[in-house]
């Protein structure tokens, strides 16, 4: 048996931790340079608003039915999710992270409890150590337990399909969009054949499913089935890249203030590859004009390294070098990234003999630079080439504090 834990409205739920009046209130979370909703709770869902709609166009709705409106404040919610992740793990060992607020669990081991009652008690763990609700589907197979987990977030908090009663009975009236892996082309082709529910699906023949869907169609109707055919991963393969992009602030036209936002990107991008013990020996720059305000220009170039590292410093000047060489005066510039190409582990890189080694000088500088991060919060030591102003950072006007993450942004008890 699997069991699929979900974050009940996450972003929603992790403003609320520390703010307990915002329970019951309606809450919207908005994207990058708050654009656009990205995340809202139940009662802001009943007023009708919905992902996606520019915060501009319903700033009047919102201030109307006094809706609380945030910032992304990722900090926090990734911070929120490891707390989740490490409380699970205190009631099973096999978890598989899915996403920031999704996890797996096998549940092999504890057929001689009753099921029932053990989601409840994860649920109502998590609850009490993070203050973060979450809701459980238990079933066989993956696929089943994203069913289970969609009809405990209906009520019950929890739900256990564990016979073929159950089953049936879960998936009779699921809509064949909702089913894991199923995506809006395949729904349309189901459709068109008559198949518009789970159990539909399910009782397909083979032959056909492997001849309309491929293999993984076939995968996908076995775990309807109750037949696991989508292994837990314990430990998700390496990642090949790193990506760090944002919006910025304000329109940018100076080449000073886009170097210092290609080397905070590119800054980020390294901590990542050494939390990660990743390195790599390309990385690819890039900005772009808006494609609504003036001509536009996305310029990008993959700038390669002496060595495969994970050194910020080496990382840093091939960044401003290829920021230099794709800068044009004269434009108005909106968004940029950069992304880190080819990563490998760190353990099995090879070496020029022709360069010198002083990987060993250069690993231990960052193990200390990073470590003061951790303890004192980001930015505590920083490269003067990020900048000190920041002007062209993204505009964040309605973010909660750094709860747990930062010492000056603790809450405090009066």
């Amino acid at each position: 048996m699997y069991a699929l834990i979900d974050c009940n409205n996450f972003y929603a739920s992790c403003e609320r931790v520390f703010q307990p009046k915002l329970n019951g209130k309606p809450i919207v979370v908005l994207s990058n340079n708050d654009g656009m909703v990205i995340a809202k709770s139940n009662e802001a869902k009943a007023l009708g608003l919905d992902l996606g709609m520019p915060y501009f166009e319903i700033r009047d709705m919102l201030e109307k039915h006094h809706v609380h409106v945030f910032s992304s404040n990722y900090t926090l919610y990734g911070d929120f999710s490891r707390r989740v992740v490490e409380t699970l793990r205190e009631l099973t060992s096999d978890i598989e992270v899915y996403s920031i607020d999704e996890c797996f669990a096998d549940l092999k081991g504890f057929q001689h409890l009753d099921l029932l009652k053990y989601g409840h008690t994860m649920r109502d763990t998590v609850k009490q150590w993070t203050g973060i609700p979450v809701s459980v589907g238990i079933a066989p197979s993956k696929t089943l337990c994203k069913v289970a987990n969609k009809l405990a977030k209906k009520g019950p908090g929890v739900v256990l399909l564990d016979t073929p009663e159950k089953i049936d009975s879960a998936l009779r009236d699921y809509p064949i969009e909702d089913i894991w892996g199923v995506g809006w082309q395949r729904a349309r082709l189901l459709r068109l054949n008559g198949v518009g529910t789970a159990l539909q699906l399910r009782n397909m023949p083979d032959h056909w499913i492997r001849k309309k869907m491929s293999v993984t169609g076939l995968r996908m109707v076995y775990e309807l089935r109750g037949i696991p055919c989508i292994p837990l991963e314990e430990h998700p393969p390496a990642k090949k890249q790193i990506i760090c992009s944002r919006s910025f602030g304000h329109f940018i036209t100076e080449l000073k203030d886009i170097e210092e936002a290609m080397v905070s990107y590119a800054t980020r991008a390294a901590e990542r590859m050494r939390q990660q013990k990743l390195v790599t020996r390309d990385i690819l720059v890039w900005f772009e004009t808006s494609r609504h305000n003036g001509p536009f220009y996305c310029g990008s170039r993959v700038q390669g390294l002496p060595r495969m590292t994970n050194y910020t410093p080496d990382i840093l000047k091939a960044t401003l070098s290829a920021t230099r060489k794709i800068f044009r005066k004269g434009l108005r510039y909106r968004k940029g990234g950069v992304m880190v190409l080819e990563l490998v582990p760190a353990m099995t890189r090879q070496f020029d003999m022709l360069l010198p080694r002083n990987e060993e000088k250069q690993e231990s500088v960052m193990a200390a630079l990073d470590k003061v991060n951790r303890k004192y919060g980001d930015n505590t030591l920083f490269y003067a080439a990020t900048g000190i102003r920041r002007e062209w950072k993204m505009l964040r006007q309605m973010k909660s504090p750094h709860y747990t993450t930062q010492w000056d942004e603790l809450p405090l008890a009066v």
